[in-house]
């Protein structure tokens, strides 16, 4: 027998949670074709796998690479983790289906700071289209989540209400057309403009056809608020009967578990994602700006922020333990100020921190974005980070940004942090437990077929690890640096990486479930 790849001599975590073991693995025609005593075989690539692990390929369930995902440096960046897959259309905001001039400006617009601007389609889409644009164009496969303020706003525009039936009847239509055209599920944003105006009836109706695939919520509160949004997750599945995953669950564990544990008593098919840092990221606008300002209106927004400046000088006065937490990350026409504090690039401006705050949203038409630190930044915040990893809903997200001078490291190094600090180090996962939670669980929930296995008749999306030395080397100061640790590389039979260098090879596909 002669394999397209053979990767010999390496032990093989199959994402069974079975014990590793020693074994060869023969890739042919895109699939493994074998798993065990292979060598001596003839191949065309060969892959010397010895001292080094063989995982599936993980998949990030939060990523934000919707328009970047074509772009090289962003594939190094997560097949250098062992990411061969991210989970596109979060948080309720992306790019299809867009039926109008307006409802796509808004999509690009709103997320600029976080999704970027897509370098294929500059109109409104269908998701069918979207999709075909990721196929074979780039190194990674991907998932794409149905976005609910995309839709809404496509019926809705930026109504500042819950939806009427006609309207709800609308947005239904959108959705059972684009689960119809390869989407994977339905994600919402609570906490940003239009989204955060949908109601539990709304969103419960919009689930309703998921027929098992997911609905993934950027939820409506966090933290030590965790239970309220919580609770409405649990009555949109409720309601529904839909799978529920929430995005980038944090807060304290002690809250968190049991809020997961009592759902999961009560029969809801609840999974969350999380990544392994205490700062978080996001648009600027939604960290600063009241709820009074019309975000899902940028004209009507910026414009507030002149004529309210008073109000608004008001409403950020006893706000001064924000500013500190806040460090640009995207701020075009200002990039001098990336990377800085807000209180520091204010300083550099000659202006308060909250004056700085609005004529930088003003003058990039709410397009910045900003790293954030939590409040439960410290030890007892990263002992919650651990403990929440551990749950066997626990699923991995980068929620990686690659927009802008600064972003989040996250981006760069959350899945090598997970193998390098959590599983190598701190031991709160085993190895086994981690092809699990970041391949093998992932793939199941969002119904990847014949994905997440080292097995015969897999699709081979594989990784080798180094498990001495994988590591995440980006940082809050240097957040672009790759990580090391995972040199080889496949996606769908085809080494993408190897050596560590980008192949040039671009087998990605958009996964339909």
């Amino acid at each position: 027998m002669t394999f397209d790849v053979l990767i010999s001599g390496g032990r093989v975590v199959d994402g069974t949670g079975a014990p590793a073991f020693r074994a060869d693995v023969g890739v042919r025609g895109g699939r493994v074709e074998a798993v065990g005593r292979l060598d001596p075989a003839e191949a065309h690539v060969r892959i010397d796998a010895a001292g080094r692990h063989v995982l599936p390929g993980l998949v990030d369930c939060h990523a934000h690479g919707d328009a970047v995902v074509f772009d090289p440096l962003v594939q190094h960046a997560a097949l250098r983790q062992g990411v061969t897959t991210f989970v596109l259309g979060q948080d309720g905001l992306s790019f299809a289906p867009a039926t109008t001039p307006a409802a796509f400006a808004y999509a690009s617009r709103y997320f600029a700071a976080v999704n970027g601007a897509h370098p294929h389609v500059d109109g409104p889409v269908s998701v069918a289209d979207l999709l075909a644009g990721y196929d074979g164009s780039t190194a990674l496969n991907t998932v794409y989540l149905l976005p609910h303020a995309t839709i809404r706003f496509d019926v809705m525009g930026p109504a500042e209400r819950a939806a009427d039936e006609d309207e709800t009847r609308s947005m239904l239509r959108r959705v059972e057309t684009g689960l119809s055209e390869g989407a994977a599920g339905l994600s919402s944003g609570l906490e940003y403009a239009p989204g955060r105006y949908a109601d539990a009836a709304e969103l419960a109706a919009l689930c309703a056809p998921l027929g098992g695939l997911p609905y993934v919520t950027h939820m409506r509160a966090y933290g030590a608020s965790a239970p309220v949004g919580v609770a409405e997750v649990v009555e949109i599945a409720r309601r529904s009967g839909a799978a529920v995953h929430v995005s980038h669950l944090h807060g304290p564990a002690s809250t968190l578990l049991p809020l997961v544990e009592d759902a999961r008593r009560q029969d809801v098919d609840l999974t969350f994602d999380t990544y392994p840092y205490l700062r978080a990221s996001t648009i600027l606008a939604m960290v600063t700006l009241p709820p009074w300002v019309p975000a899902a209106d940028p004209g009507r927004a910026v414009a507030m922020l002149s004529s309210e400046r008073e109000r608004l000088a008001a409403e950020w006065a006893d706000r001064d333990d924000l500013w500190p937490r806040i460090t640009l990350s995207h701020a075009p026409g200002f990039e001098w100020a990336e990377g800085m504090t807000l209180p520091a690039a204010a300083a550099e401006y000659g202006a308060t921190a909250a004056e700085f705050c609005r004529v930088l949203l003003a003058e990039t038409r709410l397009e910045a974005g900003c790293v954030r630190a939590r409040p439960d930044e410290g030890p007892a915040g990263e002992e919650s980070v651990r403990a929440v990893m551990r749950h066997p809903a626990h699923t991995g997200g980068s929620d990686g940004i690659y927009v802008g001078g600064h972003p989040h490291p996250r981006g760069f190094g959350a899945f090598a942090r997970y193998l390098g600090r959590h599983v190598r180090e701190l031991g709160d996962l085993t190895w086994e437990q981690a092809a699990v939670h970041l391949a093998s669980h992932p793939a199941r929930r969002f119904r990847l077929p014949d994905r997440g296995l080292v097995r015969a008749g897999q699709v081979a999306d594989l990784i080798v690890v180094d498990p001495a030395t994988v590591a995440d080397t980006a940082t809050y100061d240097e957040p672009r640096s790759l990580a090391v640790g995972v040199d080889d590389v496949l996606v769908g039979g085809v080494p993408v990486l190897r050596g560590g260098a980008l192949t040039g090879a671009t087998p990605g596909r958009a996964l339909r479930p």
